[in-house]
């Protein structure tokens, strides 16, 4: 097994073991990647990286916009008209290597990328604290149970 082999598989793993949240967050993050070095590729005129990044956070905000059902929440189809528009502005992006297109896509990814995290760092803590105290109940009950049986 070669190396890029290996990471191919760590990574297909990784990613199909984790909640959806997590990898709600772990798109954003390559999103936010991928932007950040598409603007450093236009400032080195590596035109070629330009498009293979631009090309690539298209994919991940379609991705996103695939995934989100906005009926399912009041600010569903606000997020919806939100992935519609970044993608729009990556295409032009790449088309015009335009910076400042550029870090209005990066503008509009962080703050969203950050409430994903702390969304899933909330739930993840819920969730840890809740089978704490499951956890908890069921030693509690144990003893109860023996001398039931």
């Amino acid at each position: 097994m070669t190396l890029a082999s290996a990471r191919r598989r760590y990574v297909t793993d990784a990613i199909q073991t984790v909640s959806p949240q997590q990898l709600v967050v772990m798109l954003y993050d390559r999103l936010l990647l991928d932007i950040t070095r598409a603007g450093e590729a236009l400032e080195r005129r590596d035109l070629e990286a330009v498009n293979a990044q631009l090309t690539h956070a298209q994919d991940i905000v379609l991705e996103l916009e695939s995934s989100l059902d906005p009926s399912l929440w009041s600010g569903g189809p606000t997020l919806m008209a939100l992935y519609r528009f970044l993608h729009n502005e990556l295409i032009t992006a790449n088309v015009t290597k335009d910076a400042a297109r550029i870090q209005i896509c990066r503008g509009l990814v962080e703050p969203l990328a950050t409430a994903w995290r702390q969304a899933a760092s909330g739930l993840a803590e819920d969730l840890t604290s809740r089978a704490a105290s499951a956890q908890q109940l069921h030693q509690s009950t144990q003893p109860l149970q023996a001398v039931t049986t």
